[in-house]
């Protein structure tokens, strides 16, 4: 049976907090430079070539990901999302993008990381709900 992070010792909770928080803070700043436009993310969105509007949805993609990877219930469904984010990121950068996929291959060890840590609530949310006994 697989522990819970509730259940998971209080130094395990410190680090997956402290990796959380470190996601927020680096997806928050990515998904924001997507967003203002700066001129380097215009340029990268242009090699790849699905037009702007494709930076835009990341940006979305990744501040919506960043905020609710702070709360327990959605960090599992959250740091799956981004770890394909930042799969497709690597792609990008190994086909069409220049430049490193380093850093966008830490972004997916570390989302996916918490996406198995956060597994359980991630069931719990995609689960059907049970039927409850309808009291005569």
């Amino acid at each position: 049976m697989a522990m819970t992070v509730n259940a998971a010792s209080p130094r395990r909770r410190f680090i997956l907090t402290g990796v959380r928080l470190f996601l927020a803070f680096a997806f928050i700043m990515a998904g924001g430079a997507k967003l203002v436009g700066l001129p380097m993310m215009v340029s990268v969105f242009e090699h790849v070539g699905l037009g702007q509007w494709f930076r835009y949805v990341t940006g979305v993609i990744e501040v919506s990901g960043a905020i609710l990877l702070l709360t327990s219930r959605f960090a599992g469904p959250a740091g799956l999302v981004l770890a394909t984010t930042m799969a497709g990121a690597i792609l990008a950068h190994l086909t069409v993008v220049p430049g490193s996929p380093g850093p966008a291959f830490l972004l997916l060890v570390l989302s996916a990381i918490i996406a198995w840590a956060f597994r359980d609530q991630t069931r719990a949310l995609v689960s059907p709900v049970q039927s409850r006994p309808v009291a005569s």
